[in-house]
């Protein structure tokens, strides 16, 4: 059997009595039974993506395991030692529902309590915005919390927090994964100090929850509350810690959870893929929702932050809605309302991301407010709000079913944000409108703006080499009509550059670089190309829009919009 050199090396330190007998017996076996998996499993180091370290359990520097978490925490504790000289230095540590994450998380806090680091680590699972709140809330130089969001079962991850509560950001990023990459294996200190580990719980949650309740509140009467009537599922994951007792204590009390889909469980038995982008996970909870004539429905992701809504429509019939409407949504309210209390002092601003709808800067416009538009991922959200202490955080999302209400937590929110939708609902349904209805008003107020995601996914070696292949000809060969529309501007945040195809003039893109294309036709549209830094994937990003002048038309502009779509994704023939 052959072995590629450079993984044969990999291999061969991991053959070691650095490693333990159970690794090591598992490599033999690969190397014997599954070749291909042994390259898979060695043939690069797992990397910091757009949401942190994501990968499939097992043994090898390509798998998420006791020894590539123990580097990555080994290298923090060296780091935090470099960047906080002469201080007590204090981690808090949580994780969700997933197979190991309860075992892997007391090795990273064993690890960090061996090189002399207080550690507060969460008794059990929590949801990731818990963590980010903790952080700040205990006073912490950094925090990990271990998990995989909606991968599929066999994956985990690992996603670092810095002491504004927000996830690591240029250029700390680059300086850990340099210390991590010059660590060998036999410095990680696996030897725990209990001493200076820590169990917290209840205190926190509550903490967590007034605090989110404060937030996302807006003075919704308690009969208004009282007469929504809301299905929720936390699609086996961590939010059932959090949603439920927060909605109670708001005052939310017509609450029908999912029972199927109560147990936090990390084979996601009952759903394909527990992501509430995907339609078919609130398969359940759309069918609970006709049995009880609910109004929304809410699902979250396992680490709950991310959130996907339903209502009903014209007809009254349940429509998901997808992340950029429900960011609009969710922002337009929050503006309406800082007007109303008259909070607007001139230095507020929204936030949102290159591939979300462009809906968010008329809406800032409108409001007189700033959009700070960054690259995917809330990491650069929560930059903004480090950035310019001088102005107010108001809220902000991204297209993938994100939202973050406030700066209290420095990542996108699934339970603030689960809270704030039921107020928009609740006063909507108080004043004999909809949240659907909400969202049509706004299209006439501000153009009807229509987004559409394509994500094919390309797994292994060869498919790495297809996605970069695919980026590669978008670049050196780019479109100059689509769909009978000129492409007038390409933006290429790998090169920095936004280039006029009219003018021919190049400007120079101030946002960090990012493996990033978008094009941008004459009648407004705009098309995005990103491979994911999180999965084996590449998504393409679709916007289009039209005015609305009356809601009478609404039903026409769609389907316009709907036709558009259509051709622009055939004749690229990503279908």
């Amino acid at each position: 059997m052959y072995i590629p050199e450079n993984i044969l090396k990999k291999v061969n330190e991991w053959l070691t009595p650095t490693f333990d007998t159970a690794t090591q017996e598992e490599i033999q076996k690969m190397m014997t039974s599954s070749p291909k998996e042994l390259e898979e499993s060695f043939y690069k180091n797992l990397e910091f993506g757009t949401g942190g370290m994501r990968g499939i359990m097992g043994v090898g520097t390509n798998r998420i395991n006791k020894y590539t978490l123990g580097k990555n925490t080994q290298g923090l504790s060296n780091y935090l030692k470099q960047a906080f000289p002469n201080e007590q230095l204090k981690v808090v540590i949580a994780y969700d529902c997933r197979h190991n994450s309860d075992t892997l998380a007391k090795v990273v806090a064993d690890v960090f309590s061996a090189n002399g680091i207080k550690v507060y680590l969460f008794e059990e699972l929590r949801p990731t915005p818990e963590l980010s709140f903790a952080l700040k809330h205990l006073n912490c130089h950094a925090g990990i919390v271990l998990t995989a969001s909606h991968n599929p079962p066999e994956y985990n991850g690992y996603k670092v927090y810095w002491q504004d509560g927000g996830q690591l950001v240029p250029p700390q990023d680059e300086e850990i994964i340099q210390v991590i990459e010059n660590l060998a294996y036999d410095e990680i200190k696996f030897e725990a100090n209990e001493n200076l580990i820590e169990y917290i719980g209840a205190e926190v949650d509550e903490a967590f929850f007034n605090s989110t309740i404060e937030n996302a509140s807006f003075n919704t009467p308690a009969a208004s509350k009282e007469n929504l009537k809301i299905v929720y599922t936390s699609l086996h994951g961590t939010s059932i810690k959090a949603i439920p007792p927060v909605l109670a204590k708001a005052g939310y009390t017509n609450v029908n959870i999912v029972k199927e889909q109560e147990a936090p469980d990390g084979n996601f038995p009952t759903v394909k893929s527990p992501n509430p982008e995907e339609p078919e996970a609130l398969t359940m909870a759309l069918a609970l929702a006709e049995k009880t004539n609910a109004d929304i429905v809410i699902g979250t992701d396992p680490d709950s932050d991310r959130l996907g809504v339903a209502v009903r429509n014209s007809e009254g019939k349940m429509t998901l809605l997808n992340g950029n409407q429900t960011m609009v949504i969710m922002t337009a309210f929050l503006l309406e309302q800082w007007k109303r209390q008259n909070r607007f002092k001139g230095n507020e601003f929204i936030g949102s991301t290159i591939v979300s709808t462009p809906m968010m800067l008329e809406l800032a416009s409108a409001y007189g407010v700033e959009c700070k538009v960054g690259l995917t991922g809330f990491k650069w959200i929560a930059k903004f709000i480090k950035d310019f202490p001088n102005q107010k955080f108001i809220g902000g999302g991204e297209e993938s079913f994100g939202y973050m209400v406030g700066d209290a937590v420095r990542d996108k929110d699934a339970v603030a944000a689960t809270l704030l939708v039921c107020e928009v609902a609740a006063q909507a349904k108080a004043a004999g409108s909809t949240l659907y209805q909400e969202l049509l008003n706004l299209y006439v107020d501000h153009g009807f703006y229509k987004e559409y995601l394509i994500s094919l996914t390309k797994k292994g070696i060869e498919g790495a080499n297809e996605i970069k292949q695919m980026m590669i000809d978008l670049r050196e060969n780019p479109l100059k009509e689509i769909n009978g529309q000129r492409v007038i501007c390409i933006e290429d945040y790998e090169n920095s550059t936004a280039r006029n195809l009219i003018s021919n003039e190049t400007e120079t893109l101030l946002i960090p670089k990012s493996n990033v294309l978008i094009y941008y036709l004459e009648d407004g549209t705009k098309i995005c190309a990103r491979p994911s830094g999180t999965e084996p994937k590449i998504k393409f990003y679709f916007s289009v829009n039209e005015p609305l002048d009356s809601l009478e038309n609404f039903n026409k502009v769609e389907a316009d919009l709907d036709q558009k779509i259509k051709n622009i994704v055939a004749e690229m023939q990503l279908n």
